[in-house]
């Protein structure tokens, strides 16, 4: 197992709240914020102060708090949008510009050079006020290797305490985001970061395949939302740090209850089988795999649901076996005689296979007709 020194930065109220059709309360954000630093978050990126007034109020609301977590504002490399966020009283300033030939291009008509030399001055100015400053590459991704370390070893000999590096479409899969890391990690002296977003589904993959080339701080919004396809999911993260990893100093525990806030909250709803938090993720319907559970969880969970604040449970249904059947009649205070428990279990298969679902009522009725059958 390779030790990992890293720190988490969850983007959940700027890059989550980018999802289309998603805006968070100051109150929605408060709440989520705490409940991120009692999961023992490093950083909390509480939104984009030059967005609104509103926003600006709501971010420096989050940094008065008194959080553990450092508190860090979204800005363009513009005296406005840093000084906004400078107000909202945050500990570091987050300052991208795009380095792709393509957004360089089509947003600014300038060349590469002059953007990097306007953000550098940027840089200095947020120091000169007294702020850490992170430096982000927006699309690193697709910006050539050559400049993108011209542009982080010039961030970084202006003072930029992190780099970071964004794959802004999730165009990346885990083996170029291993060469591309491990070359800039060894090229120029900071901590960098990795902003991973999903459009692949590479998102986590390449967050942990960062980590392991060397990067320093990782990227992460709740439920994995965020603009397009959304971002590198903090739940997925935090379990597969735990248990691929080693790294048990955050509070997992809370995860499930933080998953649904942000559901509620975001009007995203999860899909049933969404990993770890999920209605499906320790749901089981197979006979033989829930006999084996009834003997040892871990046959078919390779972490409990206790770890992650989740609750296992089993489903009726086409493939429903005997031992799971009792198991559940027994949860329910009945007790049926051997020939019920097949009547009923042959009961189950056939209200399943016409697509009806057995829920807890369905189920009592079924139990019901069985012990009214002949004997």
């Amino acid at each position: 197992m390779k030790l990992l020194n890293i720190e988490i930065c969850d983007v959940t109220l700027r890059d989550g709240e980018q999802t289309p059709g998603v805006s968070f309360s100051c109150q929605e954000k408060v709440e989520i914020a705490t409940m991120l630093d009692e999961i023992g978050i490093e950083v909390i990126e509480a939104g984009f102060p030059a967005v609104s007034p509103n926003e600006k109020q709501c971010v420096k609301t989050i940094a008065n708090l008194g959080l553990d977590a450092r508190i860090c504002g979204f800005c363009r490399a513009r005296e406005p949008d840093i000084q906004a966020a400078i107000d909202c009283n945050v500990d570091m300033v987050s300052i991208f510009i795009p380095t792709s030939e393509l957004h360089v291009r089509l947003k600014f008509k300038k060349s590469r050079g002059q953007v990097l030399e306007d953000s550098l001055t940027m840089i200095d100015f947020a120091r000169d006020h007294g702020v850490q400053v992170r430096f982000a590459a927006e699309d690193a991704s697709r910006t050539d290797l050559a400049f993108l370390k011209e542009v982080y070893q010039r961030a970084a000999d202006h003072g930029a305490v992190l780099l970071s590096f964004a794959d802004t479409v999730g165009c990346l899969i885990p083996s170029e985001m291993n060469r591309i890391m491990t070359d800039l990690v060894t090229s120029v002296d900071r901590p960098f970061c990795a902003h991973c977003h999903n459009d692949m589904g590479c998102a986590v993959a390449n967050t942990i395949t960062a980590a392991e080339a060397g990067a320093f701080q990782l990227h992460t919004t709740v439920n994995g939302i965020g603009e397009r396809a959304g971002n590198a999911s903090l739940e997925e993260l935090l379990v597969a740090l735990r248990m691929k990893k080693g790294i048990d100093r955050y509070k997992l525990s809370t995860l499930t209850r933080l998953s649904h806030m942000v559901e509620k909250y975001s009007g995203i709803t999860l899909p049933r089988n969404k990993p770890v938090t999920g209605e499906l993720a320790f749901s089981h319907e197979s006979g033989i795999h829930i006999a084996a559970i009834l003997e040892d969880p871990s046959t078919y969970e390779y972490f409990p649901p206790d770890l992650v604040g989740g609750e296992r449970h089993f489903i009726l249904g086409k493939h429903t076996g005997k031992k799971a059947l009792e198991h559940i009649v027994a949860s329910l205070g009945c007790h049926l005689s051997e020939k019920q428990i097949c009547k009923v279990l042959d009961l189950v298969k056939d209200h399943s296979e016409h697509k009806c679902k057995i829920t807890p009522e369905v189920l009592r009725k079924l139990i019901k007709k069985a012990q009214e059958s002949p004997a």
